[in-house]
């Protein structure tokens, strides 16, 4: 079993949905963001999805963007996300990675799937690379034993979950509703559909994103997604905690007692 779908195993086993937090890599600064990603563990989550800074973010809302940009602007590279990864896996939680596709084939796939895969990395999230160009990225995904993290919307069409499930690994991203992330005050009800739907596609792990910013909202998913991704919420934590992390560690544990499900 992939080093993704055990750690969301392990989290089912407690009668809970697996917490993933996301954290652009260099803000506030590296050094920071690493300490974040340890207060996350801290606090009961599963795993830390390290967001990589891109300059066309199309994914991301705009406390992601400014948190990337800033971090773009103090010259964030791909080995400070190796070294985060690296620090946080050795921590003891599980880091995987969401990055849009041209650093990553600026690095060199191979050589990139190598390194992470060495600094203790589970497998990367890519949102702008669809199935039918990833063949490079899935042949050394698979030498080196790392997830293939895949997105699905609420548009998606029964064709098109089925070929994302065949082309996956670990788990699927299932975004909770059309559009860029951001907190909101309510998760789409498309999202329990959505996770029904790709289940039924043939995939055994699916969590939910975008939009969870609340115990209570992470409450509401657990009951039916594998795992809660919670992501601009802990970003707006960052931008409001002048000194200290007090704030995200509040937060976290919050989102920690949501996770549970009801028996």
């Amino acid at each position: 079993m992939s080093l993704g779908a055990t750690c969301i195993e392990k989290a089912l086993a407690r009668s809970e949905a697996a917490l993933i937090g996301y954290l652009p890599v260099g803000f506030p600064t590296v050094d920071q963001s690493i300490e974040a990603g340890k207060v996350l563990a801290d606090e009961g989550f599963d795993m830390i999805e390290l967001g990589f800074p891109y300059s066309d973010p199309g994914m991301d809302g705009p406390v992601i963007q400014r948190a990337t940009e800033q971090a773009l602007h103090a010259g964030v590279h791909l080995t400070d996300l190796l070294r985060a990864t690296e620090e946080l896996s050795n921590y003891g939680i599980t880091v995987s990675s969401m990055t849009y596709w041209n650093p990553v084939f600026w690095y060199g796939v191979e050589q990139f799937a190598r390194d992470f895969a060495s600094a203790g990395g589970a497998g990367l999230i890519t949102p702008d690379l669809p199935p039918e160009e990833g063949s490079e990225w899935e042949a050394a995904a698979e030498t080196y034993d790392l997830d293939r993290i895949y997105l699905v919307a609420p548009s998606s069409p029964e064709h098109r979950l089925r070929k994302i499930v065949n082309h996956h690994r670990g788990w699927i991203y299932a975004a909770s509703t059309m559009g860029v992330t951001g907190t909101r005050t309510s998760v789409d009800d498309a999202a329990r559909e959505l996770v029904a739907r790709t289940r039924a596609a043939g995939a055994d792990y699916v969590c939910v994103g975008l939009g969870v910013s609340t115990g209570a909202q992470a409450r509401e998913i657990a009951a039916y997604a594998d795992g809660v991704i919670v992501g601009s919420a802990l970003v707006r934590q960052l931008f409001a905690e002048a000194d200290g992390l007090s704030g995200l560690r509040a937060l976290a544990a919050e989102l920690r007692s949501g996770a549970v499900r009801s028996s």
